[in-house]
């Protein structure tokens, strides 16, 4: 076992030999989204994320379905499935076999094997002083997502936070191996801030985030002033806040946004600030248009995370 539970990476990792390794994740949740084929491509991108945070490829998928026993059309569950199966193809892996059980509540996802070279796992542990921190995903698909339950969503709010969700993490992934990055995470139900803490604690190093670099979904500051706030963000701030120093002049609903839990965000990447424009570049010539650099790495200070 080369990667296990110790600092909460994103992936486990077992070498098979000293050349190849195998790098196992699963995850699964409730519906997002209230098109089934949209809901099964945002679980399986989600589920795929893990292993291009670690720097692998995926291989192999099973499905995790939890579904009612009476009340839902079986044509729902079709189209989840097609819509999963539909992301894991474009993902180049395939999908082997799952997993059913009866269950009230909908759900959906994946358990997936990569493969990755063990001489090059990217982990959350690793990040240095003088690091640039980039983020190849917007944030706000926490709150625009509460406002789409509420049904205070508009349209062209929509859209763009959807296809954030069902875009792979391939093209980040690959952008980012070909420079020497020094940790990695993806931003998932934490929040920024959640995952953000992991590797800042694991690393033994301050993050320092600037908050007009952060880039932000279309209609999430206005999700946040209408209050559609869900409850993963409050309990993540409440939770993580404590070892976070917010800057006064911090717009609250950027501070707000730090915390909010994404549904398949992007890739939090630390490397060595000299190399941080030209991943940049190469991520947003991937299709990762939203990136940026968002921080850099600094000695230990009192507080975990900076927001200046």
């Amino acid at each position: 076992m080369l990667v296990g539970i110790a600092t909460g990476d994103d992936a486990g990792v077992y070498r098979l030999t000293p050349e190849l390794a195998l790098v196992n994740t699963v995850d699964f949740f409730t519906p997002v989204v209230d098109d089934p084929f949209m809901y099964g491509q945002i679980a399986a991108a989600n589920a795929l994320s893990d292993i291009y945070a670690m720097g692998g490829v995926p291989r192999t998928a099973l499905n995790i379905v939890c579904w009612p026993q009476s009340g839902l059309p079986a044509e729902m569950l079709t189209e989840i499935l097609r819509g999963g199966a539909a992301k894991v193809e474009e993902a180049g892996a395939v999908i082997v076999g799952g997993h059913s059980v009866a269950d009230e509540e909908v759900k959906y996802g994946l358990a997936v094997s990569g493969t990755i070279d063990p001489r090059r796992i990217i982990r959350n542990v690793g990040a240095q002083p003088g690091d640039a921190l980039l983020l190849t995903k917007p944030l706000g698909t926490g709150v625009l997502m509460t406002a789409l339950k509420r049904d205070r969503l508009r349209e062209e709010f929509y859209l763009p936070a959807v296809r954030t969700m069902a875009r792979l993490n391939r093209e980040a992934a690959q952008a980012m191996l070909r420079f020497p990055v020094h940790a990695s995470t993806d931003i998932t139900g934490f929040g920024l801030m959640g995952h953000a803490m992991g590797m800042a604690e694991s690393s033994g190093v301050t993050l320092v985030f600037e908050e007009f670099d952060l880039p932000l979904l279309p209609g999430a500051l206005e999700a946040c002033d209408e209050k559609m706030l869900p409850g993963g963000a409050l309990r993540n701030r409440e939770y993580f806040a404590p070892r976070v120093s917010i800057a006064e002049e911090v717009v609250e609903n950027v501070a707000t946004l730090t915390f909010d839990p994404q549904t398949s965000g992007g890739l939090l990447i630390a490397l060595p600030e000299v190399h941080a424009a030209d991943l940049l570049v190469a991520l947003q010539q991937g299709g990762c248009l939203e990136a940026a650099i968002v921080g850099r790495v600094i000695d230990k200070r009192a507080h975990a995370i900076e927001l200046r």
